[in-house]
């Protein structure tokens, strides 16, 4: 893994994009987030409080009926259509307003899923897959970038290797699986792995074991939406979201113990985290 490059605070500082002056809403994008489920709104509520930190101009969050209002009272600046996944699911909602999207935190991964996630890969634009949208399936009708963000046993899930044999070859077996599908793999755990589907593979120096809790992977989830929205460089977005997804764990850590982090609380410290890469 030492000959793995790493990408570095300084390379996040020189690829972060500035906020422009004269700029609105619609010069960093509208993203939509299509998670949660009766049994786990919560994964919703953290993937969009970390994509709305993370620097687009608008989310859309297609969930359930029932967990609008308490979603919306936690991310009031978001926003909801009612119905929307089941127009995704049938395919015939507009796509023309996306800049991104993002699919899975706190979703089975069952056959609605499935017809979502078809569905938004056929919208050719960046597309994040976590938890309940991870599963085996053909990415080779789309141009646009995929990032799939598994942990080391969804990774074997979908691929069929021990985990075990992936935890021993992290950097080879994610680049390997990134070429055969032409894909990203964001490959989560210490030194996290990302994957190309060019070849590239960068380890993230950045994370600590605090965020060996639940929660934590949504929130990354939608860091990574948001910074699609913000990146004119989609490869910048995305080892740029993963740096400081780890860098916000190693803020923590540094006044208070690696056991007592929330997930929703990575996303409070971004502000000041990301503050200190700006140039």
């Amino acid at each position: 893994m030492d000959l793995v490059p790493v990408w570095s605070k300084a390379d996040v500082a020189k690829h972060l994009p500035p906020r422009k002056t004269a700029s609105h809403k619609g010069s960093y994008g509208t993203a939509l987030l299509v998670a949660g489920s009766p049994d786990m709104p919560g994964a919703a509520m953290l993937a969009a409080k970390a994509a709305m930190r993370s620097g687009l101009g608008k989310l859309v969050v297609a969930t359930d009926k029932e967990s609008i209002l308490p979603l919306a009272v936690h991310i009031p600046e978001a926003t909801f259509e009612v119905g929307l996944p089941e127009k995704l699911q049938r395919g015939d909602s507009s796509s023309a307003t996306y800049r991104s999207a993002a699919i899975g935190p706190g979703m089975p991964p069952d056959s609605k899923t499935e017809n979502t996630v078809n569905f938004l890969i056929d919208l050719g634009i960046p597309l994040v897959l976590d938890a309940g949208a991870l599963s085996p399936r053909d990415y080779s009708r789309t141009a646009a970038p995929v990032i799939l963000t598994p942990h080391p046993a969804e990774f074997s899930r979908i691929t069929g290797i021990s985990v075990d044999k992936i935890q021993k070859n992290r950097a080879i077996i994610a680049a390997e699986w990134a070429a055969k599908w032409q894909v990203t793999i964001v490959l989560k755990g210490p030194g996290t792995i990302t994957a190309f589907p060019d070849g590239k593979t960068v380890r993230n120096p950045t994370g600590n074991s605090a965020l060996a809790k639940g929660g934590t992977g949504d929130t990354l989830t939608g860091m990574l939406l948001g910074m699609l929205c913000l990146h004119d460089n989609w490869q910048h977005a995305v080892l740029n979201a993963v740096h400081l997804h780890g860098a916000c764990a190693d803020e923590w850590t540094k006044t208070s113990s690696a056991h007592t982090l929330l997930a929703h609380e990575l996303a409070d410290l971004l502000p000041e985290v990301m503050k200190s890469y700006e140039q």
